[in-house]
């Protein structure tokens, strides 16, 4: 059986929100999903270190922003297990197609994923995108932009 996730992570990897605002954009979130089975479902998570927020199954390319070369799995899975290796103080990289120093939260992900100390996430939300309306309401409720990733595993 396949499992599907919306989760909603702050722009900034290493951001953490308060409680109060967690609670708030979780309550936000839960009346955004279509049926009473999905409602009670948003779970506000905080980690120790950064971590991979992952689109699963629904991962298409990862893309270099600066020059738009498609990078290989490869790679990405060796540069961020760099990072992790050292702790996640860092999520900088020199990207092998032009030699752009970028962030991997800043790769171009088709899906989007990211990476996140926090995450708001929700198991069988019954729907797919957050409008951009409610992005920016959950935006409102937590107190920092976010972004959405919709993971298939």
């Amino acid at each position: 059986m396949s499992d599907n996730y919306l989760t909603v992570i702050p722009t900034d990897p290493y951001w953490q929100p308060s409680k109060g605002a967690a609670d708030r954009a979780a309550a936000e979130l839960s009346g955004m999903l279509p049926d009473a089975d999905a409602r009670p479902g948003p779970a506000a998570t905080w980690h120790d270190s950064v971590e991979v927020v992952f689109c699963g199954a629904n991962l298409r390319k990862i893309s270099c922003p600066r020059c738009g070369a498609e990078l290989t799995p490869g790679w990405w899975g060796e540069a961020v297990s760099e990072r992790y290796a050292e702790g996640s103080a860092t999520l900088m990289v020199p990207v092998p197609c032009c030699g752009a120093e970028t962030s991997l939260n800043d790769l171009v992900y088709d899906w989007p994923m990211g990476f996140a100390r926090f995450r708001i996430e929700v198991l069988y939300p019954n729907r797919t995108w957050l409008t951009d309306e409610e992005l920016a309401s959950l935006t409102d409720a937590l107190g920092h932009p976010l972004r959405q990733v919709l993971t298939h595993v």
